[in-house]
Protein backbone atom coordinates (compact mmCIF):
# COMPACT_ATOMS: atom_id res chain seq x y z
CA UNK A 1 0.00 0.00 0.00
CA UNK A 2 1.34 3.52 -0.76
CA UNK A 3 2.28 4.27 2.96
CA UNK A 4 5.02 6.50 1.70
CA UNK A 5 4.44 10.35 0.16
CA UNK A 6 4.88 10.55 -3.40
CA UNK A 7 5.45 13.56 -5.81
CA UNK A 8 2.49 14.60 -7.73
CA UNK A 9 2.89 14.56 -11.51
CA UNK A 10 1.20 17.81 -11.39
CA UNK A 11 0.20 20.26 -9.02
CA UNK A 12 -3.47 19.43 -8.10
CA UNK A 13 -4.14 23.51 -7.17
CA UNK A 14 -2.96 23.87 -10.72
CA UNK A 15 -6.24 23.38 -13.23
CA UNK A 16 -9.89 22.30 -12.50
CA UNK A 17 -10.17 18.89 -11.12
CA UNK A 18 -12.94 18.06 -13.58
CA UNK A 19 -11.95 15.94 -16.25
CA UNK A 20 -9.44 14.59 -14.49
CA UNK A 21 -9.55 10.73 -13.92
CA UNK A 22 -9.92 8.98 -10.98
CA UNK A 23 -6.13 7.44 -11.00
CA UNK A 24 -5.42 11.11 -11.26
CA UNK A 25 -6.95 12.09 -7.87
CA UNK A 26 -5.79 9.26 -6.21
CA UNK A 27 -2.38 10.46 -7.13
CA UNK A 28 -2.99 13.84 -5.53
CA UNK A 29 -4.59 12.50 -2.63
CA UNK A 30 -0.95 10.19 -1.90
CA UNK A 31 0.76 13.04 -2.40
CA UNK A 32 2.05 15.38 0.18
CA UNK A 33 3.52 15.49 3.61
CA UNK A 34 1.52 12.63 6.33
CA UNK A 35 -1.17 10.60 4.65
CA UNK A 36 -2.93 8.68 7.82
CA UNK A 37 -2.64 5.65 8.99
CA UNK A 38 0.92 5.14 7.61
CA UNK A 39 2.80 5.76 10.86
CA UNK A 40 6.41 5.85 9.33
CA UNK A 41 4.85 9.17 8.46
CA UNK A 42 3.04 10.79 11.55
CA UNK A 43 3.60 14.12 12.78
CA UNK A 44 7.83 13.97 13.09
CA UNK A 45 8.21 13.72 9.68
CA UNK A 46 6.08 16.90 8.92
CA UNK A 47 7.57 20.38 9.07
CA UNK A 48 5.42 22.14 11.29
CA UNK A 49 6.10 25.72 9.43
CA UNK A 50 5.70 24.62 5.64
CA UNK A 51 2.75 25.22 5.49
CA UNK A 52 3.23 28.52 6.03
CA UNK A 53 5.89 28.68 3.44
CA UNK A 54 4.45 26.99 0.94
CA UNK A 55 1.56 29.49 0.44
CA UNK A 56 1.98 31.02 -2.76
CA UNK A 57 -0.49 34.24 -2.44
CA UNK A 58 -0.60 36.91 -5.71
CA UNK A 59 -0.93 40.09 -3.45
CA UNK A 60 -3.58 39.36 -1.29
CA UNK A 61 -5.11 42.28 -0.28
CA UNK A 62 -6.72 42.87 3.59
CA UNK A 63 -10.35 43.88 5.02
CA UNK A 64 -13.86 43.63 3.44
CA UNK A 65 -16.71 41.34 5.20
CA UNK A 66 -17.01 38.05 3.06
CA UNK A 67 -20.38 37.04 2.91
CA UNK A 68 -21.25 33.19 1.72
CA UNK A 69 -24.19 31.24 1.07
CA UNK A 70 -24.15 27.86 2.13
CA UNK A 71 -26.36 24.86 1.18
CA UNK A 72 -28.97 23.50 4.31
CA UNK A 73 -29.06 25.26 7.62
CA UNK A 74 -32.29 25.19 9.97
CA UNK A 75 -33.07 25.96 13.31
CA UNK A 76 -31.04 22.95 14.61
CA UNK A 77 -27.86 24.76 13.54
CA UNK A 78 -25.39 24.45 16.13
CA UNK A 79 -22.42 26.38 16.69
CA UNK A 80 -20.76 23.75 19.29
CA UNK A 81 -17.43 22.98 18.41
CA UNK A 82 -18.57 18.90 18.26
CA UNK A 83 -21.72 17.99 17.35
CA UNK A 84 -21.84 19.66 13.60
CA UNK A 85 -24.23 17.61 11.54
CA UNK A 86 -25.91 20.12 8.72
CA UNK A 87 -23.30 21.77 5.92
CA UNK A 88 -24.05 24.97 7.77
CA UNK A 89 -22.63 23.95 10.66
CA UNK A 90 -19.34 22.19 8.93
CA UNK A 91 -18.80 25.84 7.27
CA UNK A 92 -18.47 26.96 10.99
CA UNK A 93 -16.60 25.08 13.02
CA UNK A 94 -14.18 25.02 10.10
CA UNK A 95 -13.82 28.66 10.77
CA UNK A 96 -13.91 29.28 14.85
CA UNK A 97 -12.01 26.24 15.48
CA UNK A 98 -8.60 24.40 14.86
CA UNK A 99 -7.65 20.79 15.10
CA UNK A 100 -4.19 19.55 15.79
CA UNK A 101 -3.75 18.26 12.60
CA UNK A 102 -6.13 18.84 9.40
CA UNK A 103 -6.71 17.55 5.56
CA UNK A 104 -4.83 19.51 3.07
CA UNK A 105 -6.94 20.46 -0.14
CA UNK A 106 -5.22 16.97 -1.57
CA UNK A 107 -6.65 15.13 1.51
CA UNK A 108 -2.51 14.67 2.67
CA UNK A 109 -2.72 15.91 6.58
CA UNK A 110 -0.31 18.33 7.93
CA UNK A 111 0.43 19.37 11.26
CA UNK A 112 -2.00 22.50 12.02
CA UNK A 113 -1.84 23.43 15.89
CA UNK A 114 0.32 20.28 17.11
CA UNK A 115 3.81 20.65 16.36
CA UNK A 116 4.07 17.04 16.23
CA UNK A 117 2.03 14.01 16.99
CA UNK A 118 3.78 10.71 17.41
CA UNK A 119 2.93 6.82 18.44
CA UNK A 120 4.98 5.04 20.20
CA UNK A 121 6.08 1.26 18.46
CA UNK A 122 2.91 -0.50 19.29
CA UNK A 123 0.83 2.47 18.75
CA UNK A 124 -0.81 1.88 22.02
CA UNK A 125 0.07 5.74 23.29
CA UNK A 126 0.38 8.75 21.23
CA UNK A 127 2.20 12.41 22.32
CA UNK A 128 0.95 15.27 21.05
CA UNK A 129 3.13 18.14 21.07
CA UNK A 130 1.41 21.89 20.84
CA UNK A 131 2.98 24.39 19.16
CA UNK A 132 4.32 27.17 20.88
CA UNK A 133 2.48 30.50 21.52
CA UNK A 134 -0.56 29.32 19.56
CA UNK A 135 -3.66 31.13 21.52
CA UNK A 136 -7.53 31.09 21.72
CA UNK A 137 -9.82 33.88 20.80
CA UNK A 138 -9.71 35.51 23.95
CA UNK A 139 -5.65 35.70 23.92
CA UNK A 140 -5.29 32.88 26.53
CA UNK A 141 -2.52 30.16 25.54
CA UNK A 142 -4.00 26.98 24.07
CA UNK A 143 -2.49 24.37 26.96
CA UNK A 144 -1.53 20.53 27.23
CA UNK A 145 -4.59 20.53 29.90
CA UNK A 146 -7.21 21.97 27.34
CA UNK A 147 -6.31 19.34 24.64
CA UNK A 148 -6.86 16.90 27.53
CA UNK A 149 -10.63 18.32 28.30
CA UNK A 150 -11.11 18.39 24.44
CA UNK A 151 -10.99 14.81 23.93
CA UNK A 152 -12.88 13.98 27.30
CA UNK A 153 -15.41 16.67 26.29
CA UNK A 154 -15.51 14.48 22.51
CA UNK A 155 -15.41 11.20 24.29
CA UNK A 156 -18.09 11.68 27.15
CA UNK A 157 -19.84 8.65 27.94
CA UNK A 158 -22.60 10.50 29.07
CA UNK A 159 -23.25 12.76 25.91
CA UNK A 160 -20.64 11.35 22.86
CA UNK A 161 -20.09 13.99 20.44
CA UNK A 162 -20.00 13.16 16.95
CA UNK A 163 -16.33 11.81 16.87
CA UNK A 164 -16.70 9.98 19.94
CA UNK A 165 -16.94 6.49 17.96
CA UNK A 166 -13.71 7.41 16.28
CA UNK A 167 -11.66 7.13 19.57
CA UNK A 168 -13.56 4.03 20.90
CA UNK A 169 -10.65 2.78 22.07
CA UNK A 170 -9.05 5.85 24.01
CA UNK A 171 -7.76 5.36 27.95
CA UNK A 172 -9.89 9.02 28.76
CA UNK A 173 -8.42 8.19 32.83
CA UNK A 174 -5.01 8.05 31.20
CA UNK A 175 -4.89 11.29 29.22
CA UNK A 176 -1.61 13.38 30.94
CA UNK A 177 -0.53 16.93 30.74
CA UNK A 178 3.21 16.16 30.59
CA UNK A 179 4.10 19.65 30.59
CA UNK A 180 2.57 22.82 29.17
CA UNK A 181 2.72 22.08 25.68
CA UNK A 182 2.71 17.69 26.07
CA UNK A 183 0.27 15.72 26.11
CA UNK A 184 0.16 11.49 26.18
CA UNK A 185 -2.92 9.74 24.43
CA UNK A 186 -3.38 6.21 25.70
CA UNK A 187 -5.25 3.46 24.18
CA UNK A 188 -6.30 0.34 25.49
CA UNK A 189 -5.46 -1.06 22.20
CA UNK A 190 -2.90 -0.20 19.07
CA UNK A 191 -4.76 2.86 17.08
CA UNK A 192 -3.32 3.63 14.01
CA UNK A 193 -5.40 6.38 12.50
CA UNK A 194 -5.40 8.91 15.15
CA UNK A 195 -4.33 11.08 13.04
CA UNK A 196 -7.35 10.92 10.46
CA UNK A 197 -9.66 11.33 13.52
CA UNK A 198 -8.01 14.22 14.68
CA UNK A 199 -8.08 15.78 11.14
CA UNK A 200 -11.27 15.82 11.27
CA UNK A 201 -13.62 19.08 11.76
CA UNK A 202 -15.70 17.84 14.78
CA UNK A 203 -12.18 17.46 16.40
CA UNK A 204 -11.61 21.10 17.28
CA UNK A 205 -9.74 21.90 20.13
CA UNK A 206 -11.84 24.25 23.28
CA UNK A 207 -10.47 25.99 26.51
CA UNK A 208 -11.29 24.18 29.77
CA UNK A 209 -13.88 26.43 30.39
CA UNK A 210 -15.76 26.02 27.01
CA UNK A 211 -19.20 27.52 26.54
CA UNK A 212 -21.10 26.98 23.36
CA UNK A 213 -23.27 29.18 24.21
CA UNK A 214 -20.01 32.17 23.93
CA UNK A 215 -17.92 29.80 21.76
CA UNK A 216 -14.34 30.36 21.92
CA UNK A 217 -11.88 28.50 19.32
CA UNK A 218 -8.70 29.20 18.36
CA UNK A 219 -9.85 28.81 14.25
CA UNK A 220 -9.05 31.84 11.95
CA UNK A 221 -12.46 33.73 12.92
CA UNK A 222 -13.74 34.88 16.29
CA UNK A 223 -17.29 34.59 16.89
CA UNK A 224 -19.66 37.61 16.67
CA UNK A 225 -23.29 36.59 16.31
CA UNK A 226 -25.31 33.62 15.74
CA UNK A 227 -29.06 33.06 14.17
CA UNK A 228 -29.81 29.35 14.32
CA UNK A 229 -31.17 28.87 10.60
CA UNK A 230 -30.68 32.13 9.27
CA UNK A 231 -26.83 33.44 9.48
CA UNK A 232 -23.51 33.76 11.74
CA UNK A 233 -21.12 36.65 11.91
CA UNK A 234 -17.17 35.78 12.88
CA UNK A 235 -15.04 38.70 13.04
CA UNK A 236 -10.62 38.26 11.82
CA UNK A 237 -8.73 36.99 15.03
CA UNK A 238 -5.60 38.59 15.06
CA UNK A 239 -3.71 36.61 16.21
CA UNK A 240 -4.05 33.64 13.85
CA UNK A 241 -0.95 31.34 13.99
CA UNK A 242 -0.74 30.59 10.71
CA UNK A 243 1.16 33.87 9.24
CA UNK A 244 -0.92 36.29 7.70
CA UNK A 245 -4.01 34.98 7.75
CA UNK A 246 -6.96 35.18 7.59
CA UNK A 247 -7.25 38.18 5.36
CA UNK A 248 -11.03 39.54 5.34
CA UNK A 249 -12.28 41.31 8.60
CA UNK A 250 -15.58 39.55 8.95
CA UNK A 251 -17.31 36.45 7.54
CA UNK A 252 -21.08 36.29 7.39
CA UNK A 253 -22.06 32.19 6.66
CA UNK A 254 -25.84 32.48 5.39
CA UNK A 255 -28.20 30.13 5.26
CA UNK A 256 -29.89 29.44 2.15
CA UNK A 257 -31.53 25.40 1.71
CA UNK A 258 -33.72 26.18 -1.72
CA UNK A 259 -31.40 26.22 -4.90
CA UNK A 260 -32.64 28.74 -6.20
CA UNK A 261 -32.17 31.60 -3.31
CA UNK A 262 -28.87 31.06 -3.20
CA UNK A 263 -28.03 31.33 -6.78
CA UNK A 264 -29.59 34.57 -7.21
CA UNK A 265 -28.31 35.52 -4.05
CA UNK A 266 -25.11 35.34 -6.04
CA UNK A 267 -26.37 36.50 -9.25
CA UNK A 268 -28.07 39.60 -7.43
CA UNK A 269 -24.45 40.48 -5.51
CA UNK A 270 -25.97 39.55 -1.97
CA UNK A 271 -23.64 36.72 -1.36
CA UNK A 272 -19.69 36.66 -2.91
CA UNK A 273 -19.89 32.86 -2.95
CA UNK A 274 -22.00 30.30 -2.66
CA UNK A 275 -21.70 26.20 -2.01
CA UNK A 276 -22.98 23.46 -3.96
CA UNK A 277 -24.23 25.35 -7.18
CA UNK A 278 -26.95 23.21 -8.81
CA UNK A 279 -24.86 21.00 -11.96
CA UNK A 280 -27.71 22.67 -13.98
CA UNK A 281 -26.66 25.80 -13.56
CA UNK A 282 -22.88 25.87 -13.77
CA UNK A 283 -23.55 27.30 -17.34
CA UNK A 284 -25.97 30.26 -16.05
CA UNK A 285 -23.23 31.15 -14.12
CA UNK A 286 -20.60 30.55 -15.94
CA UNK A 287 -21.94 32.95 -18.56
CA UNK A 288 -21.57 35.97 -16.54
CA UNK A 289 -17.63 37.60 -16.62
CA UNK A 290 -17.99 38.86 -12.88
CA UNK A 291 -18.27 35.62 -11.96
CA UNK A 292 -16.36 32.05 -11.97
CA UNK A 293 -17.21 28.59 -11.01
CA UNK A 294 -15.05 25.89 -8.88
CA UNK A 295 -14.75 22.47 -9.89
CA UNK A 296 -13.13 19.85 -6.99
CA UNK A 297 -13.28 16.39 -7.91
CA UNK A 298 -13.73 14.75 -4.56
CA UNK A 299 -14.69 11.98 -2.47
CA UNK A 300 -18.12 12.95 -1.46
CA UNK A 301 -20.93 10.33 -2.32
CA UNK A 302 -24.34 10.93 -1.79
CA UNK A 303 -25.81 7.10 -1.21
CA UNK A 304 -28.97 5.76 -0.91
CA UNK A 305 -29.14 4.34 2.30
CA UNK A 306 -31.21 0.81 3.34
CA UNK A 307 -31.89 0.36 6.77
CA UNK A 308 -30.62 -3.60 7.15
CA UNK A 309 -33.57 -4.31 10.13
CA UNK A 310 -36.33 -3.45 8.15
CA UNK A 311 -38.99 -4.41 5.52
CA UNK A 312 -38.12 -5.18 2.80
CA UNK A 313 -34.18 -4.28 3.02
CA UNK A 314 -33.76 -6.79 6.10
CA UNK A 315 -33.88 -9.25 3.01
CA UNK A 316 -30.50 -9.27 1.56
CA UNK A 317 -31.79 -9.83 -1.49
CA UNK A 318 -33.93 -6.62 -2.38
CA UNK A 319 -30.39 -4.68 -1.42
CA UNK A 320 -28.73 -6.18 -3.59
CA UNK A 321 -31.78 -6.04 -6.55
CA UNK A 322 -31.87 -2.34 -5.67
CA UNK A 323 -27.87 -1.77 -6.45
CA UNK A 324 -28.76 -3.86 -9.91
CA UNK A 325 -31.34 -1.16 -10.68
CA UNK A 326 -29.30 1.58 -10.83
CA UNK A 327 -27.72 2.64 -14.10
CA UNK A 328 -24.60 4.37 -12.48
CA UNK A 329 -23.45 6.34 -15.47
CA UNK A 330 -26.84 7.63 -16.47
CA UNK A 331 -27.33 8.66 -12.86
CA UNK A 332 -23.79 10.67 -13.15
CA UNK A 333 -25.08 12.44 -16.30
CA UNK A 334 -28.79 12.96 -15.32
CA UNK A 335 -28.46 14.31 -11.57
CA UNK A 336 -25.36 15.81 -11.58
CA UNK A 337 -25.17 16.70 -15.73
CA UNK A 338 -21.98 14.61 -15.74
CA UNK A 339 -20.09 16.27 -12.72
CA UNK A 340 -19.17 13.13 -10.83
CA UNK A 341 -17.57 9.41 -11.31
CA UNK A 342 -19.03 6.36 -10.90
CA UNK A 343 -18.83 4.43 -8.03
CA UNK A 344 -18.77 0.43 -7.09
CA UNK A 345 -21.31 0.36 -3.64
CA UNK A 346 -18.12 1.36 -1.56
CA UNK A 347 -17.18 4.72 0.02
CA UNK A 348 -13.62 5.86 1.21
CA UNK A 349 -12.26 6.11 -2.42
CA UNK A 350 -9.13 7.35 -1.19
CA UNK A 351 -8.15 4.95 1.09
CA UNK A 352 -4.95 3.33 0.42
CA UNK A 353 -6.20 0.15 0.77
CA UNK A 354 -9.70 0.63 -1.39
CA UNK A 355 -11.06 -2.29 -3.01
CA UNK A 356 -10.62 -1.29 -6.40
CA UNK A 357 -10.60 -5.21 -7.57
CA UNK A 358 -13.93 -6.17 -7.14
CA UNK A 359 -15.96 -6.48 -9.93
CA UNK A 360 -17.68 -2.92 -11.29
CA UNK A 361 -21.66 -3.19 -10.51
CA UNK A 362 -23.90 -2.67 -13.84
CA UNK A 363 -27.61 -2.89 -14.11
CA UNK A 364 -29.00 -5.85 -15.03
CA UNK A 365 -32.55 -5.77 -14.80
CA UNK A 366 -33.10 -9.03 -14.73
CA UNK A 367 -30.82 -9.94 -12.66
CA UNK A 368 -32.74 -7.85 -9.97
CA UNK A 369 -36.27 -9.05 -10.93
CA UNK A 370 -34.81 -12.73 -10.24
CA UNK A 371 -34.01 -11.64 -7.05
CA UNK A 372 -36.76 -9.56 -5.82
CA UNK A 373 -38.90 -12.58 -6.90
CA UNK A 374 -37.22 -14.81 -4.72
CA UNK A 375 -37.81 -12.66 -1.85
CA UNK A 376 -41.28 -13.01 -2.57
CA UNK A 377 -41.42 -9.61 -4.77
CA UNK A 378 -42.30 -11.37 -8.00
CA UNK A 379 -45.60 -9.03 -8.50
CA UNK A 380 -43.59 -5.70 -7.67
CA UNK A 381 -43.01 -3.36 -4.85
CA UNK A 382 -43.39 -0.48 -3.29
CA UNK A 383 -41.68 1.61 -1.51
CA UNK A 384 -40.92 5.07 0.05
CA UNK A 385 -37.58 7.40 -0.98
CA UNK A 386 -37.05 10.19 1.65
CA UNK A 387 -35.01 12.92 -0.49
CA UNK A 388 -34.65 16.67 0.15
CA UNK A 389 -32.67 19.48 -0.15
CA UNK A 390 -29.77 18.46 1.67
CA UNK A 391 -27.02 18.96 -0.67
CA UNK A 392 -26.64 19.37 -4.47
CA UNK A 393 -27.75 15.99 -6.83
CA UNK A 394 -29.82 14.34 -3.86
CA UNK A 395 -33.11 15.07 -4.85
CA UNK A 396 -32.32 14.56 -8.71
CA UNK A 397 -30.78 11.16 -7.87
CA UNK A 398 -33.56 10.41 -6.20
CA UNK A 399 -36.03 11.16 -9.60
CA UNK A 400 -33.41 9.26 -11.73
CA UNK A 401 -33.74 6.06 -9.26
CA UNK A 402 -37.76 6.17 -8.98
CA UNK A 403 -37.25 6.17 -13.47
CA UNK A 404 -34.78 2.93 -12.87
CA UNK A 405 -36.68 1.14 -10.88
CA UNK A 406 -39.97 1.03 -13.00
CA UNK A 407 -38.40 -1.30 -14.95
CA UNK A 408 -37.78 -3.63 -12.40
CA UNK A 409 -40.90 -4.12 -11.27
CA UNK A 410 -40.35 -1.27 -8.63
CA UNK A 411 -42.46 1.93 -7.47
CA UNK A 412 -40.77 3.98 -5.84
CA UNK A 413 -43.08 7.23 -3.99
CA UNK A 414 -40.49 9.91 -3.25
CA UNK A 415 -41.42 11.68 -0.01
CA UNK A 416 -40.02 15.46 -0.34
CA UNK A 417 -38.85 16.83 3.14
CA UNK A 418 -37.11 20.23 4.12
CA UNK A 419 -33.46 19.77 5.26
CA UNK A 420 -34.93 20.65 8.58
CA UNK A 421 -37.09 18.05 8.41
CA UNK A 422 -35.04 15.01 7.02
CA UNK A 423 -31.81 15.96 9.64
CA UNK A 424 -34.85 16.25 12.11
CA UNK A 425 -36.05 13.56 14.76
CA UNK A 426 -36.91 10.85 12.17
CA UNK A 427 -32.92 11.26 10.80
CA UNK A 428 -31.83 7.82 11.28
CA UNK A 429 -35.38 6.24 11.39
CA UNK A 430 -35.95 6.35 7.46
CA UNK A 431 -36.35 3.01 6.09
CA UNK A 432 -35.48 3.97 2.37
CA UNK A 433 -33.53 7.66 2.33
CA UNK A 434 -30.42 9.17 1.53
CA UNK A 435 -27.90 11.70 2.88
CA UNK A 436 -24.04 13.18 1.73
CA UNK A 437 -20.62 12.13 3.18
CA UNK A 438 -17.43 13.94 2.44
CA UNK A 439 -14.12 12.44 1.72
CA UNK A 440 -12.81 10.19 4.65
CA UNK A 441 -10.29 6.97 4.90
CA UNK A 442 -12.60 3.82 5.33
CA UNK A 443 -12.06 3.40 9.12
CA UNK A 444 -12.74 6.78 10.01
CA UNK A 445 -16.10 6.35 7.79
CA UNK A 446 -17.10 3.36 10.05
CA UNK A 447 -17.00 5.04 12.63
CA UNK A 448 -18.65 7.65 11.70
CA UNK A 449 -21.40 6.05 9.96
CA UNK A 450 -21.23 2.06 10.12
CA UNK A 451 -20.15 1.17 13.57
CA UNK A 452 -23.28 0.21 15.75
CA UNK A 453 -22.09 2.67 17.86
CA UNK A 454 -21.22 5.06 15.14
CA UNK A 455 -23.44 8.55 15.72
CA UNK A 456 -24.80 8.26 12.21
CA UNK A 457 -25.40 4.51 11.50
CA UNK A 458 -28.15 5.44 9.18
CA UNK A 459 -28.33 2.11 7.64
CA UNK A 460 -28.47 0.09 10.84
CA UNK A 461 -25.47 -1.83 9.74
CA UNK A 462 -24.15 -4.48 12.35
CA UNK A 463 -22.61 -7.27 10.82
CA UNK A 464 -20.63 -9.29 13.48
CA UNK A 465 -17.92 -10.92 11.05
CA UNK A 466 -17.47 -7.25 9.38
CA UNK A 467 -17.22 -5.56 12.76
CA UNK A 468 -14.29 -7.81 13.75
CA UNK A 469 -12.32 -7.49 10.87
CA UNK A 470 -12.74 -3.52 10.82
CA UNK A 471 -11.91 -3.42 14.91
CA UNK A 472 -8.66 -5.62 13.74
CA UNK A 473 -7.94 -3.49 11.11
CA UNK A 474 -8.38 -0.86 13.10
CA UNK A 475 -5.47 -2.40 16.05
CA UNK A 476 -3.34 -3.35 13.31
CA UNK A 477 0.14 -1.44 12.95
CA UNK A 478 1.61 -3.31 9.59
CA UNK A 479 0.67 -1.74 6.45
CA UNK A 480 -0.17 -4.98 4.18
CA UNK A 481 -1.69 -6.72 7.35
CA UNK A 482 -4.46 -4.00 7.62
CA UNK A 483 -4.94 -3.83 3.91
CA UNK A 484 -6.01 -7.21 3.48
CA UNK A 485 -8.27 -6.64 6.85
CA UNK A 486 -9.99 -4.03 5.13
CA UNK A 487 -10.56 -5.31 1.95
CA UNK A 488 -12.05 -8.11 3.55
CA UNK A 489 -14.13 -5.96 5.19
CA UNK A 490 -15.14 -4.25 2.05
CA UNK A 491 -16.15 -7.37 0.39
CA UNK A 492 -18.93 -7.75 2.96
CA UNK A 493 -20.58 -4.32 2.57
CA UNK A 494 -20.25 -4.72 -1.38
CA UNK A 495 -22.34 -8.02 -1.13
CA UNK A 496 -24.39 -7.19 1.71
CA UNK A 497 -24.71 -3.33 3.01
CA UNK A 498 -27.05 -1.03 3.38
CA UNK A 499 -25.66 1.45 1.18
CA UNK A 500 -26.15 2.09 -2.69
CA UNK A 501 -22.96 4.30 -3.69
CA UNK A 502 -23.54 4.99 -7.13
CA UNK A 503 -20.53 7.77 -7.72
CA UNK A 504 -18.42 10.37 -6.77
CA UNK A 505 -19.34 13.66 -6.95
CA UNK A 506 -17.53 16.53 -8.31
CA UNK A 507 -18.56 19.62 -5.48
CA UNK A 508 -19.35 22.55 -7.90
CA UNK A 509 -19.28 26.10 -6.08
CA UNK A 510 -19.66 29.48 -7.45
CA UNK A 511 -17.95 32.67 -6.56
CA UNK A 512 -17.28 36.30 -7.60
CA UNK A 513 -13.90 36.64 -9.85
CA UNK A 514 -13.33 39.59 -7.56
CA UNK A 515 -12.76 36.97 -4.60
CA UNK A 516 -9.34 35.62 -4.51
CA UNK A 517 -8.11 32.30 -3.01
CA UNK A 518 -10.44 29.48 -3.54
CA UNK A 519 -8.79 26.69 -5.41
CA UNK A 520 -10.05 22.61 -5.84
CA UNK A 521 -10.09 20.44 -2.95
CA UNK A 522 -10.86 16.43 -2.75
CA UNK A 523 -12.09 16.69 0.64
CA UNK A 524 -15.67 16.60 -0.38
CA UNK A 525 -16.00 20.25 1.44
CA UNK A 526 -17.08 22.78 -0.05
CA UNK A 527 -15.66 26.01 -1.19
CA UNK A 528 -11.92 24.60 -0.20
CA UNK A 529 -13.15 22.51 2.20
CA UNK A 530 -14.40 26.16 3.58
CA UNK A 531 -10.94 27.18 4.20
CA UNK A 532 -12.20 31.09 4.16
CA UNK A 533 -8.88 31.98 5.91
CA UNK A 534 -6.84 32.04 2.84
CA UNK A 535 -9.87 33.82 0.92
CA UNK A 536 -9.32 37.77 -0.22
CA UNK A 537 -10.77 40.29 -2.45
CA UNK A 538 -8.81 41.87 -5.20
CA UNK A 539 -10.21 45.16 -5.20
CA UNK A 540 -12.67 46.59 -2.55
Amino acid sequence: MPSLPRKPDRDPRSAPAHGTTRRDVLRFGAAGAVVAPALVACGSAANPDAYVRQQDYDDPRRGGRLRIGIAGGSAADSIDAHIAVDNTDIARVFNLYDTLCAFGTDYAIEMALAESIEPNAEATVWTVVLREGVKFHDGRDITAADVAFSLRRITDPDDPKTGAAGFATLDRDGIEAVDERTVKVPFTEATVNLLDVLAEYYSGIVPQDYDPAAPVGSGPFKYQDFTAGVRSLFTRFDEYWREGEPFVDELEIINFPDDTARVNALLGGQVEAISQLPHSQVKVVDAYDHLAVLESESGQWLPFTMRVDSEPFDDVRVRQAFRLIVDRQQMIDQALSGYGSIGNDLYARFDPAYADDLPQREQDIEEAKRLLAEAGHGDGLEVELVTGPINAGVVEAAQVFAEQAKAAGVTVNLRRVTSEEFYGDNYLKWDFAQDFWGTRNYVSQAAQGSLPDAPFNETHWADEEWIDLVKEAQATVDDDERAELLHSAQEIEYERGGYIVWGFTTVIDGYNANVKGFEPSVTGHPLTGYRFRGVWFETK
